[in-house]
């Protein structure tokens, strides 16, 4: 992370320091008059308008970059704002930058934080190594804050994109201790058979078939008398699909289907990293959701933690079975508040796509504040309706409820399943797709995190000191 971000004093006096002048084209006409004429000739002779994600170099009398020219674009078609710096991390060449001029209605934080998300590739099984340019950041006491976010979504990102190979329960579960070792926090495993024994029977049934043993890894961090928070995350290392086996197209990037627990993990190291006054409870249910002679059955019929029986109508809807029996877990704890992430449906991403994440909240009154963070960090999420008709759906004449709804409204169905588990609490859920198809400022394609950071400046606003009695 020192190779993105570095402070004044960690740079020498005779480093070369590159300015990156980031400009709208309303205001293009203003910064050009303060160029020299053979860069005004320049840039007029390069078509350099100021247009969206449009870069210039402008050179020095020794043919080296003197500066850099970067277009924001219109500010009424800007959805990405401060976080397109994205866009230059990924593409400058190595060296010390710093921005000399930015939008008026960009805020430096969140264009260093989007410098710092844009300088990202997944490496580990390359031979290469990409060396990233370095912005210097003045502000010291806020870089801190900068780097643990990105850090955090870093983190996000290699999880997902670690093949299942290599990312399978052990290696899942170890990465939540390692985390958990990192700040302090007190962890708790539960393992195989001990999940039977504990009484958490869907995630048992749901990985009983894999060669790793599917886990609950448990961490709490913090001082118990702050309010006190759940994550849960969906840890599904490999999904087959089970008995109901994906097509191959289905299955192809299915190492993401533990996207939910790398959610769960992220949002809790910029909690711990920040030191956020929460009494924090993380929960990563574990598992691999593979084919074999004790694979469970469509037909099936699941006991749960909660006491409610659920009949298996599609082995491919295992996501909230683990996640049913986790929700229970930290509801039995009396937390404020229980946020579950999971890479839940198909159906969140035909209404949606995969960048515009669906959350539900069984409570009204956050709703609000929580949509007007995404909305400062650019950090977009929708809120979506529990529509209490639609439990209808999951009525099962043999069972308490089934696991899947059928083919209308598959989000909103999946979330009205794990209400059922929450015990009346208030909780949020976020159906994240984990991935990005398609490159995009700050957005290598492959895994993506999605949500936190306007999670995280929520919580740390006091969100858990709001009013969640409707």
């Amino acid at each position: 992370m020192s190779a993105i971000f570095a402070t004044n004093d960690e740079v020498t006096a005779s480093a070369k320091i590159t300015n990156i002048h980031i400009v709208r084209p309303s205001g293009w006409g203003e910064l050009k008059e303060t160029l020299t004429a053979a860069h005004q000739n320049f840039a007029h002779a390069q078509q350099f308008s100021a247009a969206a994600g449009q870069k210039l170099y402008l050179p020095g009398v020794d043919g080296d970059i003197e500066s850099v020219l970067y277009g924001a674009g219109d500010v009424e078609k800007d959805t990405l704002g401060a976080m397109r710096a994205g866009g230059l991390s990924s593409s400058l060449p190595a060296g010390y930058y710093r921005f000399e001029g930015l939008p008026s209605d960009w805020n430096s934080v969140l264009a260093g934080v989007g410098w710092g998300i844009g300088a990202y590739k997944f490496e580990n099984y390359l031979t290469s190594e990409t060396e990233f340019p370095t912005l210097l950041i003045e502000d010291a006491k806020r870089l801190s804050e900068t780097r643990s976010i990105v850090e955090a979504t870093h983190l996000c990102r290699d999880l997902i994109n670690t093949p299942a190979s290599d990312m399978g329960p052990i290696a899942l579960q170890q990465a939540a201790i390692d985390l958990a070792r990192e700040y302090g926090a007190e962890t708790t495993v539960t393992i195989g058979e001990d999940l039977l024994k504990n009484n958490f029977p869907m995630i048992h049934a749901v990985g009983r078939a894999a060669h790793e043993e599917p886990r609950l890894v448990e961490f709490e961090w913090g001082d118990p008398s702050h309010p006190r928070l759940a994550l849960i995350g969906k840890g599904i290392t490999f999904d087959t699909g089970g008995v109901n086996i994906k097509s191959a197209a289905g299955a192809r990037i299915m190492k993401k289907d533990m996207g939910g627990a790398a959610h769960a993990l992220a949002l809790a190291k910029m909690i711990m990293a920040n030191d956020l006054p929460i009494r924090l409870h993380c929960l990563v249910a574990i598992a691999e959701n593979a084919v074999s002679a004790g694979a469970y059955r469509p037909g099936d019929i699941l006991k749960s933690r909660a006491g409610l029986t659920v009949e298996i109508d599609n082995t491919d809807a295992e996501g909230r079975l683990v996640l049913g029996d986790a929700l229970t877990k930290a509801a039995e704890d009396g937390p404020v508040l229980m946020i579950d992430f999971a890479t839940l449906t198909g159906a969140a991403r035909v209404a949606l796509g995969p960048t515009l994440p669906p959350f539900f909240c069984n409570r009204e009154v956050p709703v609000s504040d929580v949509l007007e963070q995404s909305r400062r960090q650019h950090d977009p999420i929708w809120h979506m309706p529990l529509w209490q008709p639609y439990n209808s759906m999951l009525s099962s004449p043999i069972a308490d409820m089934k696991n899947a709804g059928g083919g209308f409204a598959g989000s909103v169905t999946a979330a009205l399943f794990l209400e059922r588990f929450v015990k009346g609490r208030p909780w949020m859920h976020f159906d994240v797709y984990g991935w990005c198809p398609t490159a995009y400022p700050g957005h290598p394609k492959g895994g993506d995190m999605f949500a936190l950071r306007g999670l995280y400046h929520w919580l740390k606003a006091g969100g858990l000191n709001g009013d969640f009695s409707a």
